[in-house]
């Protein structure tokens, strides 16, 4: 199939993200079913760069911390991760459709670098879409972080380090290999490619993941 084009306002980020909500919780105990290319999925046409260990296969989710979408799937898609199988290498890839995404992505992996991402990462997400607070500015950010009780002078050096902007860089490498037309949105083995517009639904997409993992072991 024709890949769709996107544009990189936010506007047309949040209108290719209409997923199709609410979730449920994760169906894993269904019954397998045959997923079709072009319809549930597409299969790239030159595979991407995947980081999982051997053995394993990578299944990457791409999000935004300020998608509502995204807010929306993250507690469906911890809990599944969590259930996951050990064979399944699962990561997060924080999105930039255009310079104003960046400061969100140093925040993240910020967060990972010091180690705090199970501590605050849903906390980012509830201060976005609760509380209100856009967190899209390296000052807004700070005087969040400011209040989370973190060393904010270590988090401002992890947050402009080299290693932040070579996670950055890797992860701007991810969203154009995958071709990542909206979020939250899922990549699989470095060769597939699914979100809630080719699935119907976000639970159809950990679904479609579970099948796709599957093929690419040679299942």
């Amino acid at each position: 199939m024709n890949r769709r084009e996107f544009s990189a306002t936010t506007a047309s980020v949040l209108a290719l993200s209409a997923l199709g909500l609410p979730l449920a919780t994760p169906a894993l105990a269904q019954s397998p079913r045959q997923f079709k290319e072009g319809k549930d999925y597409v299969r790239l046409s030159k595979p991407a760069p995947t980081d999982a260990p051997t053995g394993q296969v990578e299944v990457i989710e791409f999000f935004w911390y300020s998608c509502p979408h995204c807010h929306t799937f993250e507690p469906t898609f911890d809990a599944w991760m969590k259930a996951a199988p050990k064979n399944l290498s699962i990561r997060r890839v924080p999105v930039a459709f255009n310079s104003s995404f960046v400061p969100q992505q140093k925040l993240y992996y910020a967060l990972e670098g010091m180690g705090k991402l199970p501590e605050l990462h849903g906390r980012v997400f509830r201060a976005v879409h609760t509380e209100r607070l856009p967190l899209n500015k390296d000052e807004l950010i700070f005087d969040w972080i400011a209040k989370q009780g973190v060393d904010l002078a270590k988090f401002k050096e992890t947050y402009n380090s080299f290693t932040v902007a070579n996670q950055i860089r890797r992860a701007t490498q991810l969203q154009n290999a995958y071709q990542v037309e909206g979020v939250p949105a899922m990549g699989v083995a470095g060769r597939y490619y699914t979100d809630g517009t080719l699935a119907g639904n976000m639970d159809n997409v950990l679904r479609v993941v579970e099948y796709l993992a599957v093929q690419a072991r040679g299942g």
